[in-house]
């Protein structure tokens, strides 16, 4: 446990996920991501930010936390990415997602 991470680190952002990220936290987290998963940290720019986890051998993946992310791995498909390259963030599509004043609020986008 005392040993270096020497793995890289990369915040990704939903504009950003690519399918093999996606299907890293679909598997990590079959039924979705709980408060206790949510990493908090400010940035760069010391922004405050909320993201989740999912690690390869080589890269540890910090993916900000949005509606649009918990929307997008409830409806997780792996039969719709296999005509994408694994790394292509233009496979992942926006969700249509239904906009109230309360969820307009809570929205990390």
């Amino acid at each position: 446990m005392n040993k270096k991470d020497n793995r890289k680190r990369v915040i990704v952002d939903f504009k950003k996920l690519t399918p093999e990220i996606l299907g890293l936290l679909v598997e990590k987290f079959p039924e979705g991501y709980d408060e206790e998963d949510i990493i908090t940290f400010r940035n760069a720019k010391n922004e405050l930010v909320e993201a989740v986890e999912v690690n390869t051998e080589d890269t540890k993946y910090l993916i900000k936390v949005s509606t649009k992310l918990v929307k997008t791995m409830e409806n997780y498909d792996e039969d719709d990415y296999e005509d994408f390259d694994s790394n292509d963030p233009d496979a992942i599509q926006d969700p249509d997602i239904e906009i109230d004043e309360e969820s307009e609020e809570m929205d990390l986008d």
